[in-house]
């Protein structure tokens, strides 16, 4: 072997240096197309977007629409294109959502911040805290184990059974407060059958779809099921009820009697959702009796419930007590931070847990889009486009009879996919029932309608807060939304057409 001083040795180091920066050179020069094109292919839909937005900008105002209403309804085309095509991060789309309402509408900044963290987000923000807590405590696996006790291991059943579950407890705590309980439950069944998520893909949708549908479509059951059922409450109220009339009592709805009205047309709807849901993504896992065995092997290694187990119980169950007793005087959202800071001060979870197990992408993206729901209701833009829109049906018969029906369902789902449900009844309740009054229909069954439609927000990661959060688990992608949503609308809006035909008139 030829020996080298040390000189040589450094020389030649010096030389390969060379070459290799060389060939680095040539490459760089080599890569800036490719990578170009690379980059533009794959955020082709932002430009698209961008060229829609720039597009529609420079339209004239429409007749009856602010200029400010005009630049938000252009957001809401931009954004809309965006969370369905994910060109971007969505937590991106977010911020130039904020970015967008400065700019372009002129919104001080501070009043936008505000407008951010809202009660909601807020309440968005400590479930899933508390969801970091209780997956901890491993409560979501002996949760899940007690569903499946009762469905069997049929992955059919263990859906249903899910839908179920989530439905009766969002029927009278919120399906915010549901999806956030019953995610770790559907994530537990999912990693247990598979620690590949690309095997396990179809499955993970139709387990979280059953808890974000089953949530959506109980939410009305009751009145304490979502805010939009006491705003149609309060709206019946003070367009019709009068003491002194007898014939007006038909409009003071009181708990009881929503859910008459209602809670039927839940309990049919749940075994269309696992229907719709298996017909959508097939999964191959028929039987999910693989993940049982886990799941109870696991539990048995877990032993009998310790004294942080019971403590987590505890401070869950005094939460949702806390929702439901007490979240009118100081907000779901308080409730949902001090439940998060309870079970901090107790060391039943440590910060770094909760930091690393939220989505904090998923609180960003939901507090821009309730923004840009705000200024949807401030600037007008809902309201003009509630009233063009059955302007337009007018030719059609849609402004009588059952044309006048299905055209509130779709205009009430087409409005609560853009923004919460309690806006989009805030927003067209009142028109919909000086509709009824114009047409001469039933201000009862347009006022129920309106409110029902407002849960089908089935099409994007952004229309309820269950979906929201059962797109935090990472499973899902935005065009799994718009894959069994739109089956999940036909189906809900029938099913709600047929009960206002037959069924509510004779509860009424």
């Amino acid at each position: 072997m030829e020996h080298r001083t040390g000189g040589q040795i450094a020389r030649a180091a010096m030389a390969m240096g060379q070459n290799t920066l060389n060939k680095g050179r040539q490459g760089l020069f080599a890569l800036p197309f490719r990578v170009w094109m690379s980059y533009l292919l794959a955020r082709r839909w932002l430009f698209i977007a961008a060229a829609i937005g720039a597009i529609l900008l420079h339209f004239p105002t429409p007749t009856g629409l602010t200029e400010e209403g005009h630049i938000v309804l252009v957001m809401s085309v931009v954004a809309t294109i965006l969370f369905i095509t994910e060109p971007i991060p969505l937590p991106a789309v977010a911020l130039l959502i904020v970015v967008g309402e400065v700019l372009l509408i002129g919104l001080d900044s501070s009043d936008v911040a505000r407008s951010l963290m809202s009660d909601s987000v807020l309440f968005i923000m400590g479930s899933l805290m508390i969801a970091v807590a209780v997956v901890k405590q491993k409560l979501d696996k002996r949760l899940a184990f007690l569903i499946v006790r009762f469905t069997g291991t049929k992955t059919a059943n263990v859906c249903m059974g899910i839908s179920m579950v989530s439905g009766v407890l969002a029927s009278f705590i919120g399906e915010h407060t549901v999806a956030a309980m019953m995610l770790p439950v559907g994530v537990t069944l999912i990693r247990l059958t598979s620690d590949d998520s690309r095997q396990v893909r179809s499955l993970a949708a139709v387990l979280l779809f059953s808890i974000s549908y089953g949530a959506s479509i109980a939410g009305v059951g009751t009145p304490s099921g979502g805010a939009r059922n006491a705003i149609m409450i309060g709206y019946w109220r003070e367009f019709f009820y009068d003491p002194a009339n007898p014939e007006s009592w038909k409009y003071a709805i009181d708990y009881l009697r929503w859910m008459i009205f209602a809670y039927p047309l839940f309990l049919i709807q749940v075994p269309f959702v696992t229907a719709v849901l298996f017909h959508t993504f097939k999964p191959k896992q028929k039987n999910i009796a693989r993940a049982v065995v886990r799941l109870r092997a696991q539990l048995a290694d877990q032993g009998a419930m310790k004294a942080s187990d019971w403590g987590t119980i505890l401070i869950f169950f005094g939460i949702l007590l806390s929702w439901i007793f007490y979240s009118d005087g100081i907000g779901l959202g308080t409730v949902a931070v001090l439940g998060a800071a309870i079970f901090l001060i107790f060391g039943l979870v440590g910060w770094d847990e909760i930091n690393n197990g939220v989505n904090w992408g998923v609180v960003l993206l939901y507090a821009a889009v309730i923004s840009l729901g705000v200024e949807m209701k401030d600037t007008g833009a809902a309201l003009w486009v509630a009233e063009n829109f059955l302007a337009i049906l007018k030719p059609f018969g849609g402004d009588t009879g059952l044309g006048l029906w299905a055209a509130v369902v779709a205009l009430t789902a087409t409005v609560t996919n853009t923004m919460s449900n309690g806006a989009a009844v805030a927003v067209l309740g009142p028109i919909v029932l000086n509709l009824a009054v114009v047409a001469g229909e039933d201000p009862l069954i347009l006022g129920f309608l309106t409110a029902v439609a407002s849960s089908f927000a089935y099409l994007t990661v952004v229309g309820t807060p269950a979906c929201t959060i059962v797109y935090s688990s990472g499973y899902l992608r935005t065009t799994d939304f718009l894959k069994a949503g739109w089956k999940m609308v036909i189906v809900s809006a029938i099913l709600s057409l047929v009960a206002a035909s037959f069924y509510w008139p004779l509860v009424e």
